[in-house]
């Protein structure tokens, strides 16, 4: 394959690939689910084997780019119509926290650990499972979130609301993780496996296999979350 060769086929994958984006959509781009994720990498496979392949003529380079491409718009066209196909396509949103407590089967069923749960709440700037009310996995990987009441933003009527109780720790701290106490984290609070019990007791929990997780909230108090989904 000679350096023209090269350069005529870097120009056509690149004007094709743009074309074919416009007329694809944003979705691409902008909420990307599984399919969109598939279509994306096989769409970038062909246009890399247009480029690279020198066995690939460009005529079959640019036919399987324009099928994919066309089947790619026929399966959005229909995702957008039919309801049904969206489920089967897309999947469905997953309700991973209802009323303050974790799903751990929908946690499982989305493949989410716990550590990543986390951190997709803190980039909604929230540092407590205990703020939360609910929590919506989105068939696009983002997760939306509905605050507890005290925890919404404050309204020109709360103004008169008491002040809170200085913070003990700068912030919740995850002290057990699926039956198993997080010892590291227990030391930097400077508590002990004593005090863990102790507070276990005060909430009738009489094991620590009975929790799937508990943090260490800011002013001290401990929140937990059983090994059990239903009674909400």
């Amino acid at each position: 394959m000679n350096i023209l060769e090269v350069v005529v086929r870097v120009a056509i994958s690149f004007l094709v690939l743009l074309i074919l984006t416009r007329i694809m959509g944003r979705k691409e781009i902008s909420q990307m689910t599984f399919f969109n994720f598939v279509s994306a990498i096989t769409i970038g496979t062909l246009s890399g084997a247009l480029v690279t392949d020198q066995t690939l003529s460009i005529g079959n380079g640019l036919m399987a780019l324009l099928a994919w491409s066309i089947f790619t718009v026929i399966i959005g066209i229909m995702t957008v119509k039919s309801k049904k196909t969206r489920q089967i396509i897309d999947g469905e949103p997953v309700i991973v926290i209802k009323k303050g407590k974790i799903m751990e089967e929908a946690l499982r069923k989305v493949r989410l650990d716990m550590d990543s749960l986390n951190a997709s709440l803190r980039e909604k700037d929230i540092f407590s499972l205990m703020d939360v009310e609910y929590a919506i996995f989105e068939t696009d990987g983002k997760l939306s979130i509905l605050k507890k009441e005290t925890e919404l933003p404050l309204t020109q009527s709360d103004i008169n609301i008491d002040k809170k109780e200085k913070d003990l720790f700068p912030l919740a701290t995850e002290v057990i993780m699926d039956g198993v106490i997080n010892t590291h984290n227990l030391a930097k609070l400077n508590l002990d496996r004593k005090w863990l019990y102790e507070k276990l007791q005060q909430l009738s929990v009489n094991s620590i296999s009975e929790v799937f997780y508990a943090e260490v909230q800011k002013n001290g108090q401990l929140f937990i979350d059983t090994k059990n989904d239903s009674g909400h």
